[in-house]
């Protein structure tokens, strides 16, 4: 079967040309962030005859599918992909598609709709092969990933059985079967406002953060020399944004600041808020009227741990050394992804670098893209064989 990049390339040229810049908190219903990707995807999954389906997560914003219906005795193998990209603030032209070199530059090229070029293309190749797959193939496409991942959390929950999943985040090809959780919370210090002529009948919630956050970095120092995870490695914190108080003539009040916690196998929002209160409490004896809260995640995604004899890892890497000739190269992914939250053993392997990924020249390599169709091609083809025959 012969891949068509000239299709590939109009695909993945007309994602680049849709916005679906993610909102980050300031999403719009009248004007849904991915709305356009969504219909975009959508259009292109009904001209291939796919079985098409959509669903509301929040405010207007929707995940779909498509399915590729097979006899119903194999196995259902999702290609997951997200629709948002990262915003383009100094970027010169982003949504025009430039082809150069053997490759697409653009917003989204590589992070990640070269992903779901690839997947329409297997899925057009599924069906010109002619012959009814075992199980059915779902291609999703899902929102919000670059924020809280929404879009995976609902599929995860709501959405149709899957058996395997593949989510082609850009690993220049490398399978990824492990990567850390991440936590973000937002950590607040509560004062009493008064005029800063007299600062002595206020408390500065602004001073008591900064013993918040010298407190805090010692515990991201030790962080890094606990005993690491064999794949994930060491957890780890930072502290990303901080505001407080309302000018410099005003003892302020209040004080917040967003932090990240990087999570391994084992870790849970108990186990870490326990951790972070146990760091602070001392805080309470040394310094007078120190009040704290420490809010739930906005974003809690576990960490990947698939196990490396599930079937859709060795076929893949099957898939990789019939495909390219080389064994595949095995990578711990280095940021977090929708792949834990479709609850089901998945793997990561995507075309285009991690390094390009929410750069202001981002691209993929087209003959990546390409051979990244054929290991999705050949592994839906060999999984349901072996899995069958267990």
């Amino acid at each position: 079967m012969q891949i068509n990049e000239n299709s590939l390339i109009e695909d993945l040229s007309a994602m680049v040309r849709t916005p679906s810049v993610n909102p980050f908190g300031t999403a719009d219903p009248k004007h849904p962030a991915e709305e356009a990707m969504a219909q975009l995807l959508e259009s292109r999954m009904r001209e291939l005859g796919l079985e098409v389906k959509s669903a509301d997560v929040a405010d207007g914003r929707r995940n779909v599918w498509g399915r590729l219906k097979g006899r119903g005795s194999g196995p259902t193998i999702m290609l997951a992909g997200h629709l948002d990209t990262v915003g383009v603030g100094g970027y010169d032209e982003p949504f025009d598609p430039v082809i150069k070199d053997g490759c697409i530059y653009g917003r989204g090229s590589c992070d990640m709709k070269a992903g779901l070029a690839a997947y329409l293309e297997v899925m057009r190749l599924l069906i010109v092969r002619g012959e009814k797959l075992d199980g059915d193939v779902i291609l999703a496409g899902v929102v919000d990933e670059e924020d809280l991942m929404i879009g995976s959390h609902h599929f995860g929950t709501q959405g149709p059985h899957v058996d395997y999943a593949i989510v082609a985040e850009p690993s220049n090809l490398a399978i990824s079967t492990t990567h850390r959780g991440q936590m973000c919370m937002i950590l607040r210090t509560f004062g009493k406002s008064t005029h800063s002529s007299v600062p002595e009948n206020g408390i500065n919630a602004i001073y008591h953060m900064g013993a918040v956050i010298e407190t805090l970095q010692s515990y991201a120092t030790s962080l890094s020399q606990r005993e690491p995870d064999p794949l994930c490695g060491a957890p780890s914190f930072s502290i990303g944004a901080i505001k407080g108080g309302e000018g410099p003539s005003l003892v302020p009040d209040f004080c917040q600041i967003e932090i990240d916690r990087r999570t391994i196998p084992g870790e849970t929002f108990e186990i870490v808020a326990g951790e972070l209160h146990g760091v602070l409490a001392p805080l309470a004896q040394s310094i007078p009227d120190f009040k704290y809260e420490l809010l739930a995640p906005s974003l809690n995604c576990p960490p990947l741990k698939t196990d490396m004899t599930s079937p859709v890892v060795t076929v893949l890497a099957k898939a990789h050394e019939t495909v390219t000739g080389e064994a595949a190269d095995f990578m711990t992914f280095p940021g977090s992804t929708d792949a834990p939250n479709f609850g089901c053993p998945t793997v990561i392997c995507g075309a285009g670098d991690l390094a390009q990924c929410h750069s202001l020249d981002e691209y993929v390599s087209i003959e990546q893209v390409k051979t990244a169709v054929s290991l999705y091609l050949e592994t839906i083809l060999q999984l349901q064989t072996q899995t069958l025959a267990e």
